[in-house]
């Protein structure tokens, strides 16, 4: 595909601005992930609300862009070779446009492939395991008889909360003194817990005090504080 016109995607979502990456989202903390770097870089974008009240995800629009039906999602117009590029899950775009921008990511490589591993914990971590420990305690599976579902993902995000506190002690972010892929990567995922989740207690969240620290801090950046309401919810 050689323009943004010939995705599909773009009939449900036309740009406004073609000449600006695109972003199809949703303030979740996969989506925020995305649209903090975004906010971060100083990149100009559009953003375009995925609904999944009304299964946005679902549609066959936004499955020509991602088959797997998960937000977020991008196109960028002006990709390598200066070729539309579209890109899916949030670790890959975030290491997509901290690599395009030079921006987020360390330049030597020893460093640079701590953070992309922090953000693999991530995102084989972290944020599936809070996600699974969401649903058993505040959502469908909080009715279930068998309380060992439940059980596993509250001690799983229990011991990964540990990993972070004790990776950040003695260190303002992930990888020391500088802000990183690798907290953009985190963060809404640990925000969760204390917010939309409600799970706080359940995991001893405020024990981590690494943990809590470091999550203010990074939502104290005004790129945060934007980032958690794009796209806006109405």
């Amino acid at each position: 595909m050689n323009t943004l016109s010939d995705f599909l995607i773009t009939k449900k979502w036309p740009a406004e601005h073609p000449d600006r990456l695109q972003l199809y989202s949703l303030p979740t903390p996969n989506g925020i992930k995305v649209s903090a770097m975004l906010e971060e870089t100083g990149l100009a974008y559009e953003a375009h609300k995925v609904d999944f009240g009304t299964n946005d995800q679902t549609t066959p629009e936004f499955l020509s862009l991602n088959p797997n039906n998960k937000i977020p999602a991008i196109i960028d117009p002006n990709g390598p070779g200066g070729k539309p590029l579209a890109l899916w899950e949030s670790g890959a775009v975030l290491i997509y446009l901290a690599e395009k921008t030079g921006q987020f990511i360390p330049a030597g490589p020893g460093e640079r492939y701590q953070a992309i591993q922090w953000v693999m914990w991530q995102m084989g971590g972290l944020g599936p395991m809070t996600g699974q420990l969401g649903f058993f305690h505040k959502f469908a599976g909080k009715n279930f008889e068998d309380r060992r579902p439940f059980e596993r993902y509250r001690d799983e995000v229990k011991r990964l909360l540990k990993v972070l506190d004790s990776q950040l002690d003695g260190r303002e972010f992930i990888l020391g003194d500088d802000y990183t892929i690798a907290d953009i990567s985190s963060w809404p995922w640990a925000r969760n817990i204390n917010g939309f989740y409600e799970a706080a207690e359940v995991v001893g969240y405020h024990d981590f005090k690494n943990v809590v620290r470091w999550v203010e801090t990074c939502l104290a950046r005004p790129a945060s504080g934007k980032a958690i309401n794009i796209p806006a919810r109405d």
